[in-house]
C-alpha cells in the first residue's frame, strides 16, 4: 500500500459468482478489456486491481469510471466487449464503488483489501449487465 498526496493505493478484488459458463469476462482498464477470463462450468471469476482512495472518500485510478460529481464505479466487460467476437452478448457489468460502507473504506485505507462479490447471471439466465445489485462488500488481509 502506498500513499501519495493524501491518496492511498488500495487493493480491490471483484469476485463474479455463478457466471454463465463459457462467456468471456474482463476488467475494463481505460477503454479496453484487461485480464480476460471465462468460467468453464460456472466457477467464480476473480479480478484484482488497485484503486486510489483520498479523504472524502474520493476514488480514482485507471479502472475507476465517473458519472456526475459523486458516482464512481468499475466495469467488468462481458462477451464481445470482453474480446470474444463470436459471443452473442456485448455487455458490461457496472459495479458501484462510491457507496462502499465507510467502516470498510477505513479498514482498506489501513491496509486491507476491499472485496466485492456480485452475481454473474441475470434473472433471465443470461450474463448479468448494467448496474449490478446487490454488491456484497467485505475486507480481507491484503496479500
Amino acid at each position: 500500500m502506498t500513499q501519495v498526496a493524501g491518496k492511498v493505493a488500495v487493493p480491490m478484488r471483484i469476485v463474479v459468482t455463478g457466471p454463465v459458463p463459457g462467456v468471456l469476462h474482463s476488467l475494463q482498464e481505460d477503454d479496453a478489456p484487461l485480464d480476460a477470463k471465462r468460467s468453464a462450468s460456472g466457477e467464480p471469476l476473480t479480478f484484482d486491481f488497485i484503486v486510489s482512495i483520498a479523504p472524502g472518500p474520493k476514488f480514482s485510478g485507471k479502472h475507476v469510471r465517473r458519472e456526475g460529481p459523486v458516482r464512481r464505479f468499475v466495469y467488468v466487460r462481458v462477451g464481445a466487449s470482453a474480446g470474444d467476437c463470436f459471443s452473442p452478448w456485448n455487455r458490461r457489468m457496472k459495479i458501484d464503488i462510491h457507496d462502499i460502507p465507510p467502516d470498510l473504506i477505513a479498514q482498506a485505507m489501513a491496509g486491507a483489501r476491499l472485496v466485492a462479490t456480485v452475481s454473474g447471471t441475470g434473472k433471465d439466465g443470461s450474463p448479468a449487465c448494467a448496474t449490478i445489485r446487490p454488491v456484497h462488500w467485505r475486507t480481507e488481509p491484503a496479500a
